[in-house]
């Protein structure tokens, strides 16, 4: 029947793309944790799918670095190293304090007017960076990482005007996710581990003060840097 392949290529794109996505939350849940190793069978088993979408997904996370592939013994999760997460956070630092930039009364002025419906993605950004601050603050990294994540996409493609800038800056924050969560599921009390300026920098953003977006986004900077310290120097530190 014409259209029959192509229905099935879409099929089972859309199937990869949910595998790719539930293995990814299971890193991020730290229940796949750095080193684990499994092959596209047990993948393939688990799901009760084919090994094909499972390759494809699989493949897809390797190149979000959340997976290395190793030809003779499958796939394992990415471990980062402390130095890792310290170069992801300069990376992220240099994009995102340029983008804010922008965010100058003259750069603006530079710039056709922002869409009517802006405001309306603030709002929405907003709710979802209030409710990152309120699990933050209460430890509640189950929360936090899925609104963490989504706060900084929407937010980074909303204000870099720019898909591939903010798509890179996507998979930095999921990469710094990954590093993170089996260290701070070992903290007793992770809250005091956890960055809660979500609001400020939402409020900041829709000021327009981007000297006040900048402050915020280095605070950030600095407790992520000041963290990788006490990673470094062991615990007790």
């Amino acid at each position: 029947m014409p259209g029959t392949s192509a229905n099935s290529a879409v099929t089972r794109s859309t199937l990869s793309r949910q595998i790719a996505d539930a293995l990814r939350d299971e890193v991020l849940a730290g229940r796949l944790r750095p080193g684990q190793e499994f092959t596209v069978k047990q993948i393939a088993e688990q799901y009760g799918v084919s090994a094909t979408p499972v390759r494809e997904a699989l493949v897809d996370l390797c190149a979000q670095g959340l997976l290395d592939s190793d030809q003779h013994r499958g796939f394992r999760v990415h471990g980062f190293s402390v130095g890792d997460f310290r170069d992801m956070v300069e990376a992220r630092m240099l994009v995102v304090e340029g983008v804010f930039r922008r965010h100058t009364p003259a750069a603006r002025a530079a710039r056709p007017e922002p869409d009517p419906g802006v405001g309306v993605v603030l709002v929405s950004i907003r709710r979802r960076g209030e409710a990152a601050a309120r699990a933050a603050r209460a430890g509640d990294l189950d929360v936090l990482i899925g609104y963490d994540i989504r706060f900084w996409h929407e937010l980074g493609r909303l204000v870099a005007r720019n898909a591939p800038i903010a798509d890179f800056l996507h998979r930095l924050r999921v990469q710094t996710w990954a590093f993170s969560v089996p260290h701070l599921r070992a903290e007793r009390d992770p809250a005091g581990r956890l960055w809660a300026g979500h609001v400020e920098l939402v409020d900041a953003v829709t000021r327009g003060d981007a000297e006040a977006a900048v402050a915020v986004v280095r605070d950030h900077h600095a407790h992520s840097l000041a963290w990788a310290d006490r990673l470094e120097a062991g615990p007790g530190a």
